[in-house]
């Protein structure tokens, strides 16, 4: 097998828990995220939002749900998404989210390079929102 030098490619893989970027490029980057037993439904206490700019999801292996928050200041209903291998979740700028995945699962990320912490705030879940999260997976994945 010919190795290439990274002037001409870079080839990136990532096997181990969590979120690692994996390439950054101008003003764009592109993560992987894997399952995490800190994303597990009755451990999500809370959701971010990210205020510069839209974040892509795409579900490359395993199950995924999103879950989405309506509301400004502060979440005021959430929905899950049961996310479908290969097609593209486009969560808005400025939308509460948070995920769970299943042991195998692996999801690509597409954001903007300078998706920090200083532009991504997290809220707290209430004690009823915590339970629509649990419950909201069950009804999905049984």
């Amino acid at each position: 097998m010919t190795v290439l030098p990274e002037s001409l490619i870079e080839i990136r893989e990532h096997h181990e828990p969590d979120y690692k970027p994996m390439v950054d490029y101008q003003s764009w980057r592109v993560a992987l995220m894997n399952y995490t037993a800190d994303l597990l439904p009755e451990k999500i206490n809370r959701v971010q939002k990210h205020t510069e700019t839209d974040e892509v999801f795409v579900l490359m292996k395993g199950r995924c749900i999103l879950f989405i928050g309506e509301g400004e200041e502060s979440v005021t209903k959430i929905h899950a998404v049961d996310m479908e291998l290969y097609k593209l979740y486009n969560v808005k700028k400025g939308v509460w989210h948070s995920h769970t995945f299943s042991e195998d699962a692996h999801v690509l990320i597409v954001e903007n390079r300078d998706t920090v912490v200083e532009n991504s705030p997290f809220v707290p879940l209430s004690e009823s929102q915590c339970g629509d999260v649990v419950r909201l997976t069950k009804e999905i994945w049984g």
